[in-house]
């Protein structure tokens, strides 16, 4: 069993702890209350990138049970208008861009087998990350491959928003942060915003 130098957590109790939020997520989006969250988590989304006023928007499409911004993004007038785009990510060398995105179906599926969009390249000011997992600091438990946080270490202007169901919320106990993990400028759930 492989431990990390800067933790007592293991490499395999993260991935337990990972595929446990990512099946109590999935429980959770198949179970009633998925749809009454959906909506309260937009109803606090919204406001906040209004607020927020981006110039671009970062997107991610929705996969296991994550919260459908997308759907938010374009049921939205005033967010509609804001420029938005999808992560493209590579597995060799492991490494994320954003490309521009219309609102289409996408088109294309990157290396990780998630769709995204076949635009130019652009930098997104304020970005949605999904969040298998998160803390009250703003850490975030992914699906182990670094993108998102590859990505925020050479972006630290953006502002980063994660996106998560509140039963996902991690005690300091379960998560300790490593050296690549990148805090989140903040975490919003069905419950507002999380701190």
């Amino acid at each position: 069993m492989s431990v990390d130098s800067d933790s007592s957590v293991t490499v395999a109790q993260r991935a337990a702890l990972r595929q446990r939020l990512r099946d109590a997520r999935q429980a959770f989006a198949n179970g009633d209350e998925a749809q009454r969250a959906h909506d309260s988590l937009a109803r606090h989304l919204a406001p906040l990138l209004r607020t927020l006023e981006p110039q671009g928007l970062g997107l991610y499409w929705p996969v296991l049970g994550e919260f459908n911004a997308v759907a938010l993004w374009q049921a939205d007038e005033y967010l509609r208008a804001i420029p938005a785009s999808l992560p493209f990510a590579t597995r060799q060398p492991p490494a994320m861009h954003y490309r521009l995105w219309d609102g289409s179906p996408p088109s294309v599926v990157d290396e990780c087998r998630i769709p995204a969009a076949s635009g130019a390249p652009t930098e997104p000011d304020v970005v949605l990350v999904p969040c298998v997992g998160f803390t009250r600091d703003g850490f975030r438990l992914g699906y182990g491959g670094g993108y998102f946080d590859r990505w925020l270490a050479a972006h630290p202007g953006a502002t980063s928003i994660g996106v998560a169901w509140s039963q996902g919320q991690m005690c300091d106990a379960e998560f300790a942060p490593q050296p690549h993990d990148i805090a989140l400028t903040l975490v919003i759930t069905e419950q507002g915003v999380v701190g």
